[in-house]
């Protein structure tokens, strides 16, 4: 829905844009501590959201820009995250043809934007998503207080560059957070190169001392190509540090000991898109190698189908398994959820709008 200005001069220079999706269905979870789990529930393969995008004509190629973007749950209609109201995306910024864009809020990290867009055939929702084991939690996905510049694409080529601000008084490097991104989109092929970087000290506050942390690193290639027949996809990810391997669910299937989140790991995905009848089939094979003493590895296999009803409507069915060695947690979630064992199957609906 495009919605223009009430003067005739705001109608011919700006416009927002009323968008949204909404996706409901049935999950059910098996092997977790806490049993069996079948349940109806909200943005299965993208979260349910309804946003505002605007843009104003400035004039010699340059326009304002703004989007504000809020998540919720369309099995009972409340917000997906408390006390928030647009908690998915809100910025503001200059975009311009030649010199390229610069927004200042609440934005994706490019190295989320490479797994969901690039890297991963579910587009990190369904229950076969990457952000099962790979590191896509909190800040990883997206993170307040952020400056991010995008270039103008050249040949296909362009690049991304975000920092965001810790805020803690006291401290210009507690809990800031840096990325990098050069992208390449042309023809069949579309591959990136991302890094990320997030500082977990915390300054002090009153009598609480400050506290050091190592920093969590993850630098990813991925890349998908399409053969028509086949869109073939490809990722490797290198984790170091704290909080770079993430472990959504502290303990899922009460162990006696714990999971240990690994502070240094490698990430492969291979998957595929195969066009069938009016949809198409999705697989992937994801391996996380934990490389510290403990060797918490783990394994998920999944495969799912998206049925087209119409350009905006689609039916689905997923289902995918984890298998985890030596103590590893990590549990089969969706783009919204955790998850709370090692094997989900979903079956749902989706508009967007």
């Amino acid at each position: 829905m495009i919605i223009g200005g009430f003067a005739a001069q705001a109608q011919a220079q700006s416009n927002v844009t009323i968008y949204g999706l909404v996706d409901v269905g049935v999950v059910s979870e098996r092997g977790g501590a806490a049993g069996s789990l079948t349940k109806v529930t909200s943005g299965i393969g993208g979260q349910s959201r309804i946003g505002f995008r605007g843009t104003e004509d400035l004039g010699n190629g340059l326009s304002a820009i703004f989007t504000l973007e809020t998540g919720f749950k369309a099995d009972d209609g409340t917000l997906d995250s408390t006390n928030t109201i647009f908690n998915r995306q809100a910025f503001v910024g200059l975009k311009s043809k030649d010199a390229g864009q610069l927004t200042i809020g609440r934005q994706y990290t490019p190295l989320y934007l490479a797994q969901s867009q690039v890297a991963d055939p579910f587009g990190a929702g369904y229950a076969g998503s990457i952000k099962n084991l790979f590191p896509s939690a909190g800040a990883n996905t997206r993170v307040s207080n952020a400056l991010v510049y995008s270039t103008p694409v050249v040949e296909g080529f362009s690049g991304d560059a975000l920092y965001a601000l810790g805020e803690q008084a006291g401290s210009n490097t507690a809990g800031r957070q840096f990325g990098f991104g050069l992208n390449y989109a042309q023809g069949p092929l579309n591959a990136r190169l991302v890094y990320n970087n997030k500082n977990n000290d915390t300054a002090a506050v009153g009598t609480t001392p400050a506290k050091v942390q190592d920093t969590g690193r993850t630098t990813m290639f991925a890349a998908n190509y399409d053969f028509k027949v086949v869109k073939a996809y490809f990722a490797y990810g290198a984790n170091k540090g704290v909080n770079s391997s993430q472990i959504p669910v502290a303990n899922a299937y009460g162990y006696t000991v714990a999971p240990k989140p690994s502070l240094d790991s490698n990430d492969v995905l291979i998957g595929a898109t195969i066009p069938a009848g009016n949809g198409s089939i999705m697989t992937s094979y994801i391996r996380k190698n934990d490389k510290t003493v403990n060797n918490q590895d783990a394994d998920q296999w999944a495969l799912g189908y998206l049925y087209s009803l119409s350009k905006r409507t689609g039916a689905y069915v997923a289902y995918a398994k984890i298998k985890n060695k030596n103590g590893a947690g990590y549990t089969v979630g969706n783009n919204n959820e955790a998850g709370s064992g090692d094997k989900a199957f979903n079956i749902g609906l989706r508009h967007s709008f």
